[in-house]
């Protein structure tokens, strides 16, 4: 029993300095920093693989897509068995799921991983996953939305570059492909395209320009993460962020949790690509994106701005995890300032 009072004793003290210092407290729960991994670059006649590391594919068709869009840029294509699992709403069980990204880190003949879809699914599988195998295997891996969880815990855990760009059911239009073949298949500094004529221009939150490394994914996803074992050091990170189909209060909500546990106090520039679909249901009874956006952000006084393409969106940026960048808020503009490949 005095054990038992002990341990509430100490948790109580814990929480009680997350309430005095909540970035000293969310540090308490950071892991260190690790060496960092750049992956060998992908090239024409490399072996790739797809997998569905969250939700079910469940119009298989996509998969066949997928697969001749990564023939057109010369990669030899195998399937992972989670492109057929039905689970609910997963691409198989817990178990199934994370044995195929381990086993597809572990082969040596797999130079890739492209993740077929987000959904719903990656969090179940942190605890699952064999870093040490990653660590020791270091190769491309590529999604966005849910797939945020693995790129976040995997370059947080290991140090490997990994890529927040396009999946198997997106676009991969002529302006995705582009940016994809110069970050993740050429082995030099890259400059992000400005926004293609066809999209609005960036805006400005804060002007200046900001140094850093790049951090981030999806909004929701990384919100879920608060409070995990599974997250980087967030000073003097580059935070970009997107969202789909969420309110403008669930934003504020999200940000709200970000800036209590010490994240927007840490970062030295922020960057918000994408928030598609964000519409209140009542829009006056809200405040808008903008609205959000700015109460938040504008105060931090660092360099930041929104509408950069990222997101749920068609013509897709790919963004290493881990790279350092610089970023000039006033221009809209990202510049990789070392290679993401090696």
């Amino acid at each position: 029993m005095s054990s038992r009072r002990n341990f509430i004793k100490a948790t109580g003290l814990i929480a009680a300095s997350s309430l005095l210092n909540p970035t000293e407290a969310l540090a308490q729960i950071n892991i260190s920093d690790k060496t960092k991994i750049k992956p060998k670059a992908l090239q024409p006649g490399d072996t790739v693989a797809i997998s569905s590391p969250a939700g079910a594919v469940w119009d298989e068709t996509q998969i066949e897509t997928f697969t001749n869009i990564l023939k057109s840029l010369g990669f030899n294509v195998i399937h992972g068995k989670t492109l057929k699992e039905k689970f609910g709403y997963f691409a198989g069980t817990d178990d199934l799921r994370a044995n195929e990204l381990n086993e597809l880190f572990a082969n040596k003949t797999v130079k890739g991983i492209f993740c077929m879809k987000g959904g719903w699914g990656c969090a179940r599988l942190l605890d699952k996953l064999d870093y040490s195998i990653i660590e020791k295997n270091p190769k491309v891996l590529i999604g966005f939305s849910d797939i945020t969880t693995l790129l976040i815990a995997i370059t947080a855990k290991t140090g490997l570059i990994t890529f927040h760009g396009p999946v198997g059911n997106s676009g991969w239009n002529d302006f995705t492909k582009s940016v994809f073949s110069n970050v993740v298949m050429t082995p030099k500094p890259f400059e992000f395209p400005e926004n293609p004529p066809s999209e609005n221009t960036p805006i400005v939150i804060n002007p200046g320009k900001a140094s850093g490394e790049l951090i981030g994914g999806n909004l929701t996803v990384l919100s879920a993460l608060m409070g995990s074992n599974y997250l980087p050091d967030w000073k003097n990170k580059i935070l970009f962020l997107e969202e789909a189909k969420e309110e403008p209060y669930s934003i504020d909500r999200m940000l709200t949790q970000l800036k209590l546990c010490g994240v927007l106090n840490s970062i030295s520039g922020f960057v918000f690509g994408k928030c598609a679909k964000c519409l209140a249901e009542e829009p006056l009874k809200a405040f808008t994106f903008h609205e959000v956006i700015m109460q938040h952000i504008q105060p931090l006084g660092i360099p930041a701005f929104y509408g950069a393409m990222i997101g749920h969106i068609e013509n897709k940026l790919t963004v290493p995890l881990g790279i350092k960048a610089t970023m000039n808020a006033e221009k809209g503009t990202i510049a990789l300032e070392e290679s993401s490949v090696s």
